[in-house]
């Protein structure tokens, strides 16, 4: 009965005039962003956030939450018309999506794809709903050592899962954790790290980092590989799915929608683990394997719900723990703690309204999708073949102005600018700047919650092996490094003995 009072109240509040309008405004600018290939929702939550400085924390983080699963949507429309994938997690959804079109099917797998985003956005909603209560009150037991051990989990296992070099991982992390060490000490009230600069009294903001690396960088990187984009399109029709390609595609929206649930709430996975892996267990197991590539429907069904759900799912550890899964997350997760709100479990008990109004608001942000997207079709094929040299100048404009917003000084616009440089400069390295941002986030709270631990046990780190919920996180942490370190230090064994 309790979740049911808990829906009536998230209903009530996503059910508002301005949450429902911020909510349609976020899933269309997440739409809009998903087909525009480059600046994906990371860089455009991070350059929104300070949009929402003067919106309820409900209302803001409604509509950051639209924009994320709506460039999940975004992205497979011109995967599936232009072979142009907005979104990373929309790579496999190109491969039988744009086969079809070539067929004269555009429409059967644009429609598809919105039913089984739909489908797949609705069963993680009420996922989330059943699962968030027990976890948070699980959660609850934690003391600060076990918090500090859960951390030390998140970032570690952001290593094992970032793509590239377990070195450059671990080294970005580790930078990210420095740049949160920048302010002022918690406990004795004397700055650090802050080179004598009052603007660095106060650490460095949020946003700046995020809008530099994420927004400013991509920008850099799109500059640099710009390509012309033609888009030819005939009249797309036939939207409605056949009674055989309803048969077909069930047991694949299942089955993705299952993966993407699961994997969504790992660190690191989220939309484009779970696509790549719905789409690789849909070929292993479809009666249809040899149509994959060629136009299986199968091939857009499964992917789209499981990127769909694994966004979704995402929501749940950031939360019910607090603990970011992935960038977004992190996003996230500042944008909570913008609004005066301490992410963990008590947001649930503190502030019921914003933690089932954003469930809730997830459901009807996928109900706005499957209504608005397929009639504004014509209008996203439009913006692809607009030349990016003519969108940057505004995103830049757009990005000075609100971190010059932040404190209406032109130190954190300089400040972005660096960090946009740096930006760039990871992405030629093949650095990823996503476990920076989780260490930059997670360091502040991470220290504290150590310093709490050691001042509760009187300076004995002992603590963090005897409680055994703390105990068992970093147990698991260990183990998660050597299975992923273990490949690579028998690889590099390998090389040094044919050398």
């Amino acid at each position: 009965m309790d979740l049911f009072s808990h829906l009536a109240l998230g209903f009530s509040t996503a059910a508002s005039a301005a949450n429902l309008s911020y909510c349609l405004l976020g899933v269309f600018l997440g739409t809009a962003i998903g087909v525009l290939p480059g600046l994906g929702p990371v860089a455009t939550i991070a350059m929104l956030l300070p949009v929402t400085f003067g919106l309820p924390p409900e209302t803001a983080l409604i509509m950051l939450a639209g924009i994320f699963y709506g460039a999940q949507y975004g992205g497979s429309t011109t995967a599936i018309l232009v072979n142009l994938p907005g979104e990373s997690s929309s790579v496999v959804t190109a491969l039988d999506g744009y086969q079809m079109a070539r067929q004269g099917r555009a429409g059967t797998a644009l429609a598809t794809a919105a039913i089984a985003s739909f489908f797949a956005g609705t069963v993680c909603t009420f996922l989330i709903a059943l699962a968030a209560p027990p976890l948070s009150e699980v959660a609850l037991k934690f003391g600060p050592a076990d918090y500090f051990s859960l951390m030390v989990l998140g970032l570690v296992a952001s290593i094992v899962l970032a793509s590239g070099s377990l070195l450059h991982a671990l080294g970005m992390i580790i930078l990210g954790l420095l740049l949160g060490l920048i302010g002022t000490d918690v406990n004795s009230g004397l700055p650090r790290f802050s080179f004598d600069l009052p603007e660095l009294s106060d650490g460095i903001n949020f946003v700046v980092v995020a809008m530099g690396v994420f927004g400013l960088g991509e920008i850099i990187a799109n500059l640099q590989t710009e390509k012309t984009r033609s888009v030819a399109l005939a009249r797309i029709t036939g939207l409605m799915p056949s009674r055989d390609d309803l048969k077909r595609i069930i047991a694949p929206i299942l089955r993705g929608t299952a993966l993407g649930s699961s994997l969504g709430i790992l660190p690191g996975g989220g939309a484009m683990l779970s696509s790549f892996a719905a789409y690789s267990l849909e070929k292993k197991t479809s009666k249809n394997s040899a149509q994959f590539g060629k136009g299986a429907i199968e091939g857009v069904a499964a992917p789209e719900a499981a990127n769909n759900a694994g966004a979704q799912a995402s929501f749940i550890p950031m939360l019910t723990l607090g603990i970011p899964s992935n960038p977004v997350m992190a996003l996230m997760i500042g944008a909570l703690i913008m609004h005066g709100i301490q992410p963990g479990p008590q947001v649930m008990v503190e502030q019921p309204a914003l933690f089932w109004g954003l469930v809730v608001s997830m459901w009807i942000g996928n109900l706005f999708l499957l209504i608005l997207n397929l009639p504004l079709i014509g209008l996203w094929v439009k913006m692809i073949s607009v030349p990016y040299h003519f969108l940057y100048p505004a995103i830049l404009v757009f990005c000075g102005i609100g971190v010059f917003s932040l404190s209406n000084t032109s130190f954190d616009v300089f400040m972005m600018a660096g960090f946009g440089v740096l930006g760039y400069v990871f992405r030629k390295l093949d650095c990823e700047p996503a476990p920076m941002m989780l260490g930059f986030i997670l360091g502040p709270m991470m220290e504290e919650y150590l310093r709490r631990a050691m001042l509760m046990s009187k300076g004995n780190a002992m603590v963090l092996v005897t409680r055994p919920i703390s105990a068992t996180l970093l147990a698991v942490s260990a183990v998660a490094l050597v299975v992923v370190l273990l490949p690579a230090l028998r690889k590099k064994r390998e090389e040094a003995f044919k050398d």
